[in-house]
């Protein structure tokens, strides 16, 4: 039985020590892995990954608390990789090269299927009214060209939100011929209701264990969820494990079909297929 990881960052510093060991272990288990970047180096080391291994593809793409890190305060991860205290600019052009085969200069790998992941942030936030203003304006504007660029690519996007799902509906009201997944959804009902009507699949992850979030997993059909880890974060309680890692996205499978009242194969089938159907993989 296959799973798919549709959201994990083994491009992380996390698993700079094992690499080989975690990838071997999810392709033994038959688990696929989708490595998303937060920002160009991690979205250059997901592409990467995904040229050496099977099984596993790339997102690309400047997480939303880049593009505003000079306007606001946030915490280090050392479990993710260097940081620029000065943010980082987005510059299409650079994505555009890591979205290219290798040597082609033209035709898009096969192997980035997505950019991501990309959205709004509004955990860390400046504490004045006009610093405020400055920093959604700026997460928008980045949020938007990177859409831009999905379009141009024709790839569809995994979409990073918290704490701002009222101002990514707003934005997306409005846009036309995007597809994605909104990843680790946390948001109620009527908002989830809402994007799925846009078209759009939701990603569940171990933030199922922490927060309550029956209700959206018991009304969204099947057909539009994926399970993902959002490893090295975000670990199941029954990993037993400190550091997350693909082939714990069995329990996320697991947890669905227990809420759902569903067989374990059917929830592992139909995620599979709306994986591949999206990622085109």
């Amino acid at each position: 039985m296959m799973l798919i990881d549709t959201h994990a960052h083994l491009n992380f510093n996390a698993f700079k020590n094992d690499l080989d060991e975690v990838v071997r272990r999810s392709l033994a288990e038959n688990v696929w892995v989708i490595n998303v970047g937060t920002k160009y180096q991690t979205s250059k080391r997901a592409v990467e990954i995904a040229e050496k291994y099977e099984g596993n593809f790339a997102a690309i793409g400047l997480h939303p608390i880049y593009s505003t890190s000079g306007l606001v305060k946030i915490k280090t991860d050392p479990e993710e990789g260097d940081f620029e205290a000065k943010g980082e600019d987005f510059t299409k052009e650079k994505y555009q090269e890591l979205a290219l085969s290798a040597g082609s200069g033209q035709a898009r790998s096969k192997k980035v299927v997505a950019i991501g992941e990309i959205g709004l942030d509004y955990y860390y936030k400046p504490k004045t009214k006009r610093k405020l203003e400055l920093f959604k304006e700026k997460q928008k504007e980045v949020f938007l060209e990177q859409l831009d660029l999905a379009k141009e690519l024709n790839l569809p996007v995994i979409f990073h939100c918290r704490m701002a799902h009222d101002d990514l509906l707003e934005i997306l009201r409005n846009i036309q011929n995007v597809q994605g997944v909104i990843h680790c959804f946390t948001g109620n009902w009527e908002q989830a209701k809402e994007y799925l009507e846009m078209g759009f699949f939701l990603g569940f992850n171990g933030i199922i264990y922490k927060l309550d979030l029956k209700e959206v997993i018991e009304k969204t059909p099947l057909e539009k969820i994926l399970i993902e880890t959002d490893c090295p974060y975000l670990v199941p309680p029954q990993a037993g494990a400190k550091r997350n890692e693909p082939i714990f996205v069995k329990y996320i499978a697991q947890e669905i079909a227990k809420i759902k009242n569903l067989d374990f194969q059917k929830v592992a089938e139909v995620t599979t297929q709306n994986a591949k159907n999206l990622f085109k993989i």
